[in-house]
């Protein structure tokens, strides 16, 4: 996991190595900057895979051809077994396999990958962006005079003429407009008809593989563990593959993620560790939270707190954490959802919160991970899982009064976990934690009636839902500056953020 900046055009390689400075927390283990043609790659490393020899950017054979890449080719074995008879291979890092495969296959390559990425790779035609299906790693790009630049994150680019995110599943070229090369949902999805217990053993089969292959590491792995349902499923789907699973959570005093977490991490016996703050503590986070989050959306800033301290916990024994991400979007989790027709209106929905995580839950993950320098990966975004799902039946997934919701999720996963915990019921990241309501309560109580009421009618005419996301939005504006576009900011649907 890394971060980087391209220019192609008319590359200034001071404002290059000023905006790696901006993110040089997503790669505290090394950097380089490589001029190749019109093309100017920057990158800062953070060591996961071939820690000696990884360090980019990284060149081919014949050093016609460079990448700066960011995230993860879980198939990346499978691939160079078939370009070694074309290829020489000079380390075992998977960012090699990109050069290769765009040597041979060009941008049809992309369709050949599986894994989180975002990557710059330059070259005699040109320079090429890409990044993964679901946006789980981010990127960014515009033009400033006649040069365009491109990079992880948006703190990192000074005033532009011109800002874009490029979007989940897009690639481009540097003098060209983006093209859509995958979608998580293929078109024309026929619905799987298979009896129920065939149904329970692939979910299952498939969750089981996609955490498998996630623990690819050379560096040590752990969890975070809100001992909810997601979380508590992956951790025990690690446990029998590691030797020590490392397991963190984070909560005010008394919240109830801290006594869940304890008992999943008795029951697996992980070496757990937990983080209590205080709502002191998170006043004092915000505005590093907001800087690096990069987002006022108010669900998503609540949330971005307990991560951003359970990561601040596990960057001192890990490196890479898997998490629970992406359940509730997949298995419909969400209680809103009950009230939705439960046909296609409820299918649609389903596919829409999974194409906006890319600005929204998997922007917090990546954000907050990243700021302590460790790596997040989310097995239930895992494409092999994700389009089986969506094409079951939607009597399987939709909510029901008669059983809990992700019914299908625990039904597939019996005897994984422990009876009493595979029941918990969900609560949001924040909630858990304690700290849902910590903010918005401070508001109001630092403010009369009437200064409440006109701080909620000058958030409205702002777009923005409430007197706490107005706060938030301040603080992002301080820190971001004035020329970042506030349209770049995804935003939750969540109905509890017009408080």
């Amino acid at each position: 996991m890394c971060g980087f900046v391209a220019m192609h055009g008319n590359p200034d390689e001071n404002l290059l190595k000023d905006m790696l400075d901006r993110i040089r927390h997503r790669g505290p283990d090394g950097g380089g900057v490589l001029r190749i043609g019109q093309g100017l790659l920057g990158h800062v490393r953070l060591a996961i895979l071939d820690v000696p020899s990884g360090a980019q950017p990284m060149t081919n054979e014949r050093g016609d051809l460079a990448v700066a890449f960011n995230g993860e080719i879980y198939n990346h074995a499978a691939l160079r077994r078939e370009l070694d008879d074309r290829h020489r291979f000079k380390t075992r890092s998977d960012t090699e396999v990109l050069l290769h495969l765009y040597e041979d296959d060009a941008e049809d390559m992309l369709s050949k990958l599986d894994g989180m990425f975002a990557f710059a790779l330059a070259g005699p035609r040109g320079m090429m962006l890409a990044r993964d299906p679901l946006g789980i790693k981010p990127l960014y790009y515009g033009r400033r005079g006649g040069t365009f630049i491109a990079a992880s994150e948006l703190r990192a680019f000074p005033a532009m003429d011109e800002l874009h995110a490029l979007p989940a599943g897009h690639a481009m070229f540097a003098d060209g407009t983006p093209w859509r090369y995958a979608r998580p949902f293929p078109p024309k999805r026929p619905v799987v008809d298979l009896p129920l217990p065939e149904v329970l053993t692939e979910i299952r089969r498939r969750l089981e593989h996609a955490v498998i292959k996630r623990l690819m590491s050379d560096v040590p792995v752990g969890v975070y563990l809100s001992g909810g349902l997601d979380s508590s499923l992956v951790a025990a789907l690690m446990r029998p593959h590691t030797v020590e699973l490392h397991s963190f959570t984070a909560g005010m005093e008394g919240a109830p993620d801290l006594e869940m977490a304890r008992d999943v991490a008795s029951w697996l016996g992980t070496n757990h560790h937990e983080r209590v703050y205080t709502a002191d503590d998170i006043e004092n986070a915000l505005p590093d939270v907001i800087r690096h989050l990069e987002s006022f959306d108010a669900p998503l800033v609540r949330s971005a707190a307990p991560m951003y301290f359970v990561s601040k916990l596990a960057c001192k024994h890990v490196k890479v954490v898997l998490t629970g991400e992406g359940a509730d979007e997949l298995f419909a989790g969400y209680e809103y959802l009950k009230t939705l027709d439960q046909g296609m209106e409820l299918r649609q929905e389903l596919w829409n919160i999974i194409e906006r995580l890319q600005d929204t839950n998997l922007q917090r993950t990546d954000r907050m991970t990243m700021v302590h320098g460790i790596e997040g990966r989310v097995p239930f975004l895992d494409l092999g899982l994700l389009r089986f799902v969506s094409r079951l039946p939607l009597d399987l997934l939709a909510p029901r009064e008669d059983r809990p919701e992700k019914w299908l999720l625990r039904e597939a996963c019996k005897g994984i976990l422990p009876p009493e915990i595979l029941a918990r019921k969900k609560m949001k990241f924040s909630e858990g934690a304690g700290s849902a309501n910590v903010v918005a309560e401070r508001i109001r109580s630092a403010m009369t009636a009437e200064e409440f009421e006109q701080a909620r009618r000058t958030a409205a005419k702002q777009g923005l839902r409430s007197p706490e996301e107005l706060h938030y939005f301040r603080i992002w504006r301080e820190e971001m500056g004035p020329h970042v576009p506030p349209a770049l900011v995804g935003r939750t649907s969540d109905p509890c953020a017009a408080a």
